[in-house]
């Protein structure tokens, strides 16, 4: 029989969904008519809640889990009220880790393909093309400037990548890593200026909202690549818009928007850019090891009052 009752914020992955189902009591928040009144006379009727980060978690339902846990499926937690789950005592887990692999292999899949032209490559031949007409030049990633925004985990298993092709690599962020081998860029402009890739992957919310601008887009130039495996919100989408229109960057490869699904109509059918569905930790090992570690969260909280892997 199931004892705890888990408020479910938003649909799960099936497999997860599924296997929490067989330890818990669900329940559906997003099926509820009046969300406001279903909220207002809950407390106390849940042990804890479930969540994704695209779904997100906010302050009115940290208030009504007052003292218990919100396991969070995703790296991402600019959409959970973190203060708000500070003030009313509710533990908070992320998956951080397991993901960082695959997010930067499909990091260095993104540089390759742009700047080799693969995708265009392969479209150019799927239509027959080859017969008759030459394709162009891509450009090579060998022995390039990298330049990475965010030299966090992912940030660091990204720069793993471009050393194996001998890559020279230097980083942004709010402050040095006193334990980083790769040089220190305070100005995000300096860096995009000297970078021939500028990968973003720095967290998302409001302190780097729009971080990637038209500035610094403008800095990258003509011959420079921007490659966002992080969140739409951090590049100001209008400028990178602009830069492709124009021309003024080289390309760019973009697993993430800032309205996903939504993809801008101007991105679409361009040689230049290389689109994913935000599938940088979309593989079947790194979705097993996340849902496993959502699981094992949920447990040690209500084993020990402490989850294994809290936001940052």
């Amino acid at each position: 029989m199931n004892t705890k009752k888990l408020l479910q914020i938003g649909p799960l992955p099936r497999g997860l969904e599924q296997r929490l189902g067989q330890r818990y009591d669900l329940h559906p928040l997003w099926t509820e008519p009046d969300r406001a009144r279903f909220l207002e006379n809950s407390k106390g009727r849940f042990a804890g809640g479930v969540t994704m980060s695209r779904h997100g978690c906010p302050a009115d339902i940290f208030s009504l889990l007052q003292g218990t846990v919100v396991a969070c499926f995703g790296v991402g937690y600019e959409g959970l009220d973190l203060e708000a789950a500070k003030h009313h005592d509710v533990q908070v887990s992320t998956t951080p880790n397991v993901l960082n692999d695959c997010v930067a292999d499909c990091a260095f899949a993104l540089v390759l393909s742009v700047a080799r032209r693969i995708v265009a490559a392969d479209r150019f031949v799927q239509k027959g093309r080859w017969p008759t007409e030459a394709f162009g030049l891509g450009t090579r990633v060998s022995g390039k400037k990298l330049g990475i925004v965010g030299l966090g985990r992912i940030g660091r298993a990204i720069a793993l990548r471009a050393g194996g092709f001998g890559m020279d690599v230097r980083y942004h962020g709010p402050r040095p890593r006193p334990d980083a081998t790769y040089p220190f860029e305070p100005d995000l402009i300096s860096l995009a200026n000297w970078a021939d890739f500028l990968v973003v992957a720095c967290p998302g919310g409001d302190r780097t909202r729009n971080l990637v601008s038209a500035d610094v887009l403008r800095a990258l130039g003509a011959e420079g690549y921007l490659i966002n495996i992080a969140r739409g919100s951090i590049v100001d989408e209008e400028a990178l818009l602009q830069a492709i229109v124009n021309q003024s960057i080289a390309g760019a490869g973009l697993d993430v928007y800032q309205h996903e699904p939504h993809v801008p109509p101007q991105l679409l059918d361009n040689d230049r850019v290389v689109l994913l569905p935000h599938i940088a930790a979309g593989t079947r090992e790194t979705r097993a090891e996340m849902e496993k570690l959502v699981e094992d969260n949920l447990e040690s909280f209500f084993r020990s009052g402490k989850v294994l892997t809290p936001p940052g």
